[in-house]
């Protein structure tokens, strides 16, 4: 084959399951997650129709463009599954039963002494110019096709058990073996505290804009993360990616570093269960009026001892004192850190005060939490962790041995 290195790919989800919405697509982002991670640049994701026209164009368009595709769904042997039809247009070749594939696919159902369907010959079919991608999980074969130029397609079925183990296990191993992507670096920073609007001002156009680095700010549902993506500077000599995104990162830091509480895919749990774990501490959780979203932000950890939850017209009975309230739940669960979370409407907005009692003392906060009712009690319990996991760290300060924070933390 021509050489060419792998480095734009689009990715095409096939089935009118999905653009009718009768079934969510999970397929696409992860094949970009794993392809993106690699330093391959995905120009595009595309749903499509069971329809042939429409198929063959996009895989026609997208072989225009891009050095790899990826399909998923199209594969099944009923005449609405179109995938191969669509492939062999493109490339100008006649499929035809591979003897071999043939036999695998008979032996299936005769193993279990069953009449084969013969509609499912259609899953033996080859092109010339294509390689039978083994599926130890179902009936549907995929397709690796070699395009004269040098550039590639990778038909999966769509189902994940299906698609998952052939990418991973024998698409992706082919495809770094032909040459797939570039040096490159990705770092995600968690900021709490601060919108993304306000976030992708302090750090500029300047920054945003560029290209390499390339910086973006997105709005999650339960932190605004920044995320920097560098390539190795192409030139003799030059930088590294790893390197180029250390430079991102400091400057990032400099004018965002308290707000940053994790990285990568870092969750609240993850966050707090770490510290907690360092100081050897187990937590209780007293809520009033949140309908129990804090205990539910963390989940089922092990490190959460008790949980009590309720309803906000039964805060008057602790006569405001919320810390009183956290010493209880600490006390109850035999815990080392009690944290009582109250919120009240206040206008449009939700009021959430936070009470946290722990050998090293005590502290209450108060804050707003932007909008009311269930997003408000949302972003109440986003807050309560945040001011939760502030407290730990201030513990472990005080500790010899202590976890750096992530603004602390050494770059290469």
């Amino acid at each position: 084959m021509p050489a060419r290195t792998l480095l734009t790919a689009e990715i095409l989800s096939i089935g009118s399951e999905l653009t009718a919405g009768e079934t969510r697509d999970t397929n696409a982002s992860e094949l970009a997650r794993s392809l993106t991670g690699r330093g391959v640049e995905v120009r595009r994701l595309q749903g499509l129709p069971d329809v042939l026209a429409a198929v063959a164009d996009a895989y026609r368009a997208a072989l225009d463009t891009a050095d790899l595709v990826v399909s998923t769904g199209g594969l099944g042997p009923t005449p609405d599954d179109l995938t191969r039809e669509a492939i062999a247009a493109v490339t100008g070749e006649r499929p035809e039963v591979d003897a071999g594939l043939e036999r695998w696919l008979r032996g299936l159902w005769a193993r279990r002494d069953m009449p084969f369907p013969e509609i499912n010959l259609k899953q033996a079919w080859l092109i010339p110019s294509a390689t039978a991608i083994p599926n130890d999980n179902g009936t549907a074969p995929g397709w690796w096709v070699d395009r004269p130029d040098g550039r590639v397609i990778a038909a999966l079925p769509g189902p994940p058990r299906e698609m998952r183990p052939m990418w991973t296990g024998w698409v992706l191993p082919r495809l770094e073996t032909r040459g797939l992507g570039r040096d490159v670096e990705i770092r995600t920073l968690r900021l709490a505290g601060i919108g993304e609007s306000q976030a992708a001002d302090i750090l500029g156009d300047d920054l945003l804009r560029g290209s390499n680095p390339s910086v973006a700010t997105y709005a999650r549902a339960d932190a605004v993360d920044v995320r920097i993506s560098a390539v190795a500077d192409g030139a003799a000599g030059g930088r590294t990616a790893a390197q180029i995104a250390d430079a991102a990162e400091r400057f990032v830091l400099e004018r965002l570093g308290d707000h940053v509480w994790g990285r990568g895919d870092m969750s609240w749990a993850t966050a707090i269960g770490e510290r907690l774990e360092a100081l050897g501490w187990q937590l209780a959780i007293a809520e009033i009026g949140t309908g129990g979203v804090f205990a539910a932000l963390l989940g089922d950890v092990p490190w959460v001892r008790c949980a009590e939850t309720r309803a906000g017209d039964e805060a008057d009975g602790d006569g405001g004192d919320l810390e009183g309230r956290a010493e209880r739940a600490r006390a109850s669960g035999g815990c080392e850190v009690g944290i009582a979370v109250r919120v009240t409407a206040r206008g449009d907005d939700t009021a959430v005060s936070v009470a946290i009692v722990s050998p090293h003392g005590s502290h209450r906060e108060r804050r707003l939490a932007f909008l009311g009712g269930s997003l408000g009690r949302t972003r109440a319990a986003l807050a309560a962790a945040a001011i939760l996991l502030a407290e730990l760290r201030r513990a472990a300060d005080a500790r010899p041995d202590r976890l750096p924070q992530p603004s602390e933390e050494i770059v290469r």
